[in-house]
C-alpha cells in the first residue's frame, strides 16, 4: 500500500460519513444528488473509444487517472480517493494545481492520494484506493491502459480521439457516470456564462483569428509547430470570441492528428493568424528572436508581435488547456493577454 498524501490547508482527517455525504448515496438505484439535487438512475452504460462502460451504483469512491480528470468531481462537490499528480504548471512542488488546491481546501475531507505518472498510471496506487469508478475522460488512454483499469473498476474514456475530448464533454461524460448529468450541464452553462462575461469587455477580440503553437525551439527555427483544431487549446478559442483561422481549419481538415507542422519557409501560409499564442521561456526573449529571423518575420501576427507567450511552466500557461476548475481562475488574465495581443493586429 502507498501511503496518503495530504495537502496543506485541507483538513487531514474525516470520517467515512462525512466524506460520502460529498458525493454519495445510499444503495438503491435511484440515487440522490449532493445538495438534494437532481438524482439518476443506475445502472448507467456509457459508450467511448474504448468500449462500453457499465457504472452498476452511484460511485461513492471516485478515482481519476490522467490531466484534469479530477476537477469533475470537484467542481460537483465530490473529493477523489485519488487523481493525478501534476506534473506541468505546479508552481509550489506539492502536485496541485492552485484552482485544486483551493477546492479541495472548500470542500475539506481526506485529501487523495496523487498518482505519480511520470513514468505512466501507476495501475498498482490506482488499485490501492479502491475506486468504484474511474474517470478519464480527457486522456490518452492506450488500449491496454483501459484493460488493466478496467480490472480495478469501470473506466469512462474519452469519446472519440486522445487528449481531444472538449471540457464540455469531459464534464457531460464524467458527471453523468457519478450520477450528476444536471450538475454537470448547470456547470457548463455556469462556466459559459463567465466567459461570456469576460469577453464582452473586450469587443477588439471579436472576429480575430488565433491559432496556437506549441513549444518552440529558438535554436531550431526551421519550422514550428502548432496545434490542429482537434486539440481542446485551439477549440478553446472560439469560447473566447475568436475564430480558427482558414489556414488551421484547412489543415486539420486533411489530418485528425491534434498537432502539425510547418516549415519556416512557408510560414506565410499562416498570413490569415492574427494573434499566436504559445509557451516560452520565463524572461519573454522568445518574441525578438522570431522577429529577427528572416523567414519567421514574414507572418504577420509575428511581425506585429500580436502574440500571447506563456512564461515558463507556470499555472497560467497549464490554463491555456481549459478544465472545468481552472476556466474561471484564470480566464480574466488569459482573455485580456489575448485582447492585448488583438490590439496589436494591423
Amino acid at each position: 500500500m502507498r501511503s496518503h498524501r495530504f495537502l496543506a490547508g485541507v483538513v487531514a482527517v474525516v470520517s467515512a460519513l462525512a466524506l460520502t455525504a460529498c458525493g454519495s448515496s445510499s444503495d438503491s438505484d435511484e440515487a440522490a444528488a449532493p445538495g438534494g439535487g437532481s438524482s439518476a438512475s443506475f445502472p448507467i452504460t456509457i459508450k467511448h473509444a474504448l468500449g462500453t462502460t457499465t457504472i452498476a451504483k452511484k460511485p461513492e469512491r471516485v478515482a481519476a487517472v490522467q490531466w484534469a480528470n479530477h476537477e469533475v468531481p470537484l467542481a460537483l462537490g465530490i473529493v477523489p480517493v485519488g487523481m493525478a499528480k501534476a506534473n506541468f504548471g505546479d508552481d509550489d512542488g506539492d502536485g496541485v494545481l492552485p484552482w485544486v488546491k483551493d477546492k479541495l481546501a472548500e470542500l475539506g475531507g481526506t485529501a487523495p492520494v496523487l498518482f505519480d505518472e511520470t513514468d505512466g498510471i501507476d495501475f498498482e496506487a490506482v488499485s490501492d484506493t479502491k475506486p468504484d469508478v474511474i474517470l478519464a475522460a480527457y486522456s490518452g488512454l492506450t488500449q491496454e491502459d483501459y484493460d488493466k483499469l478496467s480490472d480495478i473498476a469501470p473506466v469512462v474514456a474519452y469519446p472519440t480521439a486522445p487528449w481531444a475530448t472538449a471540457w464540455r464533454d469531459t464534464i457531460k461524460l464524467e458527471s453523468e457516470a457519478l450520477g450528476l448529468k444536471a450538475e454537470g450541464d448547470a456547470l457548463i452553462t455556469k462556466l459559459e456564462g463567465e466567459m461570456k462575461a469576460s469577453v464582452a469587455k473586450y469587443p477588439a477580440l471579436a472576429g480575430k483569428s488565433a491559432m496556437f503553437i506549441t513549444h518552440i525551439d529558438p535554436t531550431d527555427l526551421s519550422e514550428i509547430s502548432y496545434y490542429t483544431s482537434h486539440d481542446t487549446r485551439a477549440q478553446f478559442f472560439t469560447d473566447l470570441g475568436l475564430t480558427t483561422p482558414e489556414s488551421v481549419a484547412k489543415a486539420s481538415a486533411a489530418s485528425p492528428e491534434f498537432s502539425g507542422k510547418q516549415s519556416a519557409e512557408q510560414i506565410e501560409a499562416f498570413n490569415d493568424v492574427d494573434i499566436m499564442v504559445t509557451y516560452g521561456d520565463a524572461d519573454n526573449k522568445l518574441l525578438p528572436s522570431l522577429q529577427a529571423n528572416a523567414l519567421l518575420q514574414k507572418m504577420p501576427a509575428i511581425k506585429n508581435g500580436s502574440m500571447v507567450v506563456f512564461a515558463g511552466s507556470t499555472p497560467l500557461a497549464t490554463a491555456a488547456n481549459p478544465t472545468p476548475l481552472s476556466i474561471s481562475y484564470v480566464l480574466d488574465d488569459y482573455v485580456k493577454m489575448l485582447a492585448d495581443a488583438a490590439a496589436k493586429v494591423s
